[in-house]
Order: C-alpha cells, then structure tokens, then sequence
C-alpha cells in the first residue's frame, strides 16, 4: 500500500491561509503556524468591528445634529423629544443628512419639532462666542 502525505489538501489548506496573510509583518505571512492564529485574530477583529462601525456611525450622527440644533438654542435631547412627538419620521442618518447637505429642509424640521416642546421644558443654551 502506497504512503499518503496528504500532499493536495494541504497545500490547499496552507495556500488559503498564507492567501489571507498576506500583507502581515514577519514571519506572520509566510509561515503557516503563525499565520493561522494571526488570521483568526484577524477575522475576530473583523467580526467585532463590523458591529462596532453601526455604533460609531450612531455616535457621528448624533455629533453632527446636535451641532446643527445647537445653532437654533436647542439642545439635542430637546430636538429628538419634539421630532417625536410632532411625528416626524426620519432617523438619525437622515436627519444629520439634512443638517449638513440640506440646511433649508432642516430649518423646516428644527422649527416644527420647537412647536412641540414646552417652553418651560427648554434649557438656555449660552450662545457660542469668538472672545471666549
């Protein structure tokens, strides 16, 4: 009986590795012992930060349309309560879409979600200053 080494799999085994390796320092893209467990940690990083990427995306939006209320003396919270209960139904990607590209569309929606909040409810925000 013939000795079997296994000799195709393997190479594809390692070939496929070494092929996702690529670009590592060291020894981490050409030997195969080390280029397996860099490889799953890499794709470890890659699952984690797939989900990690929605909440930064969420954090950003939310920077960008409390920068935008804030010029009408409005504070984030305060915006986001009024844009609920004036059942305005655009979420935050859009709405920091509209801060940005679209100034006059948000205008619009800035002064109907102030129509649903109660006066007394509004903190005054200090207005921004160059001399401070």
């Amino acid at each position: 009986m013939t000795r079997c080494t296994n000799g195709y799999t393997r190479r594809n085994r390692h070939k496929k590795i070494l092929k996702l390796a690529k670009g590592y320092r060291g020894r981490a893209k050409n030997c195969y012992r080390i280029a397996v467990e860099r490889v799953e940690k890499a794709l470890q990083y890659a699952y984690i930060d797939r989900r990690n990427r929605k909440r930064d995306f969420r954090a950003l939006w939310i920077q960008r349309i409390n920068a935008a209320v804030r010029s009408y003396g409005v504070a984030y919270s305060q915006f986001m309560h009024g844009v609920k209960c004036a059942e305005i139904k655009l979420n935050r990607k859009m709405l920091a879409e509209l801060a940005i590209h679209h100034k006059e569309a948000f205008h619009d929606v800035v002064v109907e979600a102030q129509k649903h909040i109660r006066p007394d409810q509004v903190r005054q925000i200090p207005k921004f200053s160059e001399a401070a």
